[in-house]
């Protein structure tokens, strides 16, 4: 899989945008759950104030704070303020300072708070200070001097610095609303404004994170789609210069799928990387960042869960890993039995072998659903058992936290906050697993692409090409060539040496498996020899590039080949720019003109996938014009006049051998009427030659030729020819 990451970089710039996109998204993602600690802990606990530090105060009500404060604090909390007549305002101050502040104002609003009251624990301090019951105790208290007034309330202190932060600061938020009120302030406003502020702060978050999240989808796809295209592109051009020896390797069925549906997988892939893969990490280590800043004494249930999470993970995979890895070859095989099975449609019909290949088709089809069945049931047990520890996590922290609440030692806002954030920890975790049990498919369809894709051709073209002198054309030569197919021992030919010039006809005829068509693929370099060498023009073909090579050749394969288009088009193939009257001109030469101006639309009629709406005689005429179209230096025709009738095959090679008088010609045949006028024909038996000469040559000199002429014609139609 991450060999595939180099097709990826052209696409840098967006995957750059995609990671500041999931930033940006996890930082508001990461931010609702604080908002929404705050609007309980602060908008309706505490009433819309923050914390003890007031906008605004009297300036009577700061020296009684100031009477718990000693002279540092004191200073430093009046150097926050400005005096606006009898009124003290709050500067412009840093967020450290303002919690440095809040610290201090803590304490002193506590006492103040609870001296201001008339109840049973002030009574008893003015009893002890023999004061009337009526007493101002906090005007008494500053009367007092500052070292005899710490000594007083040092155990008070004391135990106040004992208490939990929250608990003092909700008291001084108390103290700070009653200022208000008593200033005249609307404190119901001041709640109102302060939810409605950090409401319309949550919408704008969520609202960025949808942006965020959009903007990453669609950037992903696209950056996937570009992904899928290269990698089709890749493979496509990679099979396309394959030589028969790579094509072995490949069944073509494999070849498809690796080319669509392993690209698919990958692609898909690709687009779930950059939504969950990458963002979840990030969602995570963000998570757990702020559990800690939250609260770090329930971190323990957060570790906990991630420890059960990835145990079922390490299940998974341990169950589920084998059978991703199969899956992609079953898809394979399916492949395969479909096309085998409607390429040969009519052979499984003529020998009434539906019932088998549907057996086949039904025995691969269950295979692949078993499996894919299996895979989904993995998956379709991860989400209830993930549901589990996430339910299973609330619980725990609703009860522990539910304690520490009790015992004043976490707000309930921090506890919401805190659930929040293990539900994000635990799904990010769920979103890796998830991209867990899909990563095993994609990695097995990118190590099938990437094998196509590494495949070292074996026909490849010269580093120093050399060129033909442009004197010499239409020169065949073989020089002791032999040739066996790769991965195979035996010789398919041995030792085959001869010559064909230009303007010559060139024959090749033998017995079945003898090796002719094996030896005219070794000219275009279908394959290359093992020993010798073949040789176009005077060059080495492995010396030539191929392009060079092919421009020069005309070929007509054994079976047919057409391309859906129309009949022109299939004629041009090998010169798309050749005017109509040479189409026209190729078609009568291969005498497919009869049968062309039948159809209604003559040379624009349409040609199906395969060539499957015209006859095999109409096929193999058609290719043969294609060649002649071409006007190539060398005609090369493997066996290419089997489906023609006696009469047609008469009237074509004669109607041929014009058109081709100035090129050479090499024909693979079967039968002997169709070679009888060659300038030389070559008899193979075993890959060996074994006779080598004209007709009536060969008749006297060849028994092997003797054999199939007389096995072919009558001794009336040998002495006549």
């Amino acid at each position: 899989m991450i060999k595939m990451l180099k097709y990826l970089k052209k696409s840098a710039g967006y995957l750059f945008l995609i990671v500041l996109l999931l930033f940006l998204q996890a930082y508001c993602d990461l931010s609702l759950p604080d908002y929404t600690s705050k609007i309980v802990n602060v908008g309706i606990q505490q009433q819309g104030i923050e914390d003890g530090v007031p906008e605004k105060i009297r300036v009577s009500s700061m020296e009684q704070l100031s009477l718990f404060m000693d002279e540092k604090d004191s200073e430093e909390v009046m150097d926050a303020y400005r005096q606006k007549g009898d009124s003290l305002v709050l500067q412009d101050i840093s967020e450290d300072e303002r919690e440095k502040l809040n610290q201090i104002l803590g304490a002193p609003m506590l006492l103040v708070q609870q001296l201001s009251k008339d109840n049973e624990q002030t009574q008893a301090i003015k009893e002890q200070m023999n004061l009337p019951a009526d007493a101002d105790l906090l005007e008494v208290i500053a009367q007092i001097p500052q070292e005899s007034r710490q000594k007083m309330f040092q155990n008070i202190e004391e135990q106040i610095a004992k208490m939990p932060q929250s608990t003092v600061t909700q008291t001084a938020v108390t103290y700070v609303r009653s200022e208000y009120e008593a200033m005249g302030e609307n404190v119901d406003q001041i709640q109102i404004h302060y939810i409605l502020r950090s409401g319309l702060e949550m919408v704008a978050m969520a609202f960025v994170i949808m942006l965020a999240s959009v903007s990453v989808t669609f950037l992903s796809a696209r950056v996937a789609a570009a992904l899928g295209h290269d990698l089709r592109n890749a493979v496509y051009r990679k099979v396309v210069g394959f030589s028969g020896a790579e094509y072995n390797k490949f069944s073509t069925a494999s070849l498809i799928t690796r080319s669509t549906n392993d690209v698919q997988q990958i692609q898909l892939m690709t687009a779930m990387i950059f939504r969950i893969a990458l963002y979840a990490p990030i969602l995570g280590i963000g998570g757990v960042l702020k559990v800690l800043s939250t609260d770090a004494s329930m971190s323990w249930i957060i570790a906990l869960a991630v420890v059960l999470i990835l145990l079922v993970i390490g299940l998974l995979f341990a169950i589920a890993m084998p059978r991703f890895t199969k899956l992609q070859y079953l898809i394979d095989r399916l492949n395969l039995v479909t096309r085998e099975t409607l390429t040969g449609i009519s052979v499984i019909r003529a020998f009434s072998r539906e019932k088998f290949e549907e057996e086949r088709f039904e025995e691969a089809n269950r295979r692949l659903t078993r499996t894919n069945l299996f895979v989904n049931r993995c998956m379709t047990f991860m989400m209830p058992t993930m549901m589990l520890i996430m339910n299973g996590i609330s619980v725990l922290i609703i009860f522990f936290g539910a304690k520490g609440v009790d015992a004043g030692t976490i707000q309930v806002g921090n506890m919401m906050a805190f659930i929040q954030y293990a539900m994000q920890i635990i799904m990010s975790f769920l979103m890796i697993c998830m991209m867990s049990i899909m990563l095993p498919r994609a990695d097995v369809a990118a190590k099938r692409i990437n094998e196509v894709l590494e495949t070292e051709g074996t026909v490849l073209d010269p580093k120093e090409a050399k060129h033909p002198d442009q004197n010499v054309q239409g020169l065949v030569e073989f020089d002791h060539v032999s040739f066996s197919y790769p991965g195979s021992t035996e010789k398919i030919l041995r030792d085959i040496t001869f010559t064909a010039e230009k303007g010559q006809t060139v024959a090749f005829i033998g017995s079945t498996g003898s090796g002719k068509s094996s030896l005219v693929n070794l000219i275009p370099r279908f394959y290359d020899v093992t020993e010798g060498a073949v040789r176009v023009d005077g060059v080495d073909v492995r010396q030539m590039t191929q392009k060079e090579l092919r421009s020069k050749l005309g070929y007509v394969p054994q079976k047919g080949v057409l391309f859906s288009g129309t009949i022109a088009s299939n004629i041009r193939y090998g010169c798309p720019e050749a005017p109509m009257e040479e189409v026209e001109k190729a078609a009568k030469i291969a005498q497919a003109t009869e049968f062309i101006e039948e159809k209604a639309h003559t040379y624009e009629s349409p040609i199906a996938q395969g060539g499957t709406n015209v006859s095999g005689g109409q096929k193999q005429r058609l290719s043969i014009a294609r060649a002649i179209a071409k006007k190539p230096e060398i005609f090369i025709f493997d066996d290419s006049f089997s489906a023609l009738d006696y009469k047609t095959d008469v009237v074509l090679r004669r109607e041929l051998k014009k058109a081709t008088k100035d090129a050479t010609t090499l024909i693979v045949a079967q039968r002997i009427s169709t070679i009888l006028h060659a300038d030389k024909i070559i008899v193979l038996d075993l890959g060996k030659i074994v006779g080598m000469g004209t007709h009536q040559e060969l008749l006297k000199s060849c028994d092997v030729y003797r054999q199939i002429a007389m096995s072919q014609l009558s001794e009336e139609e040998l002495a006549n020819e």
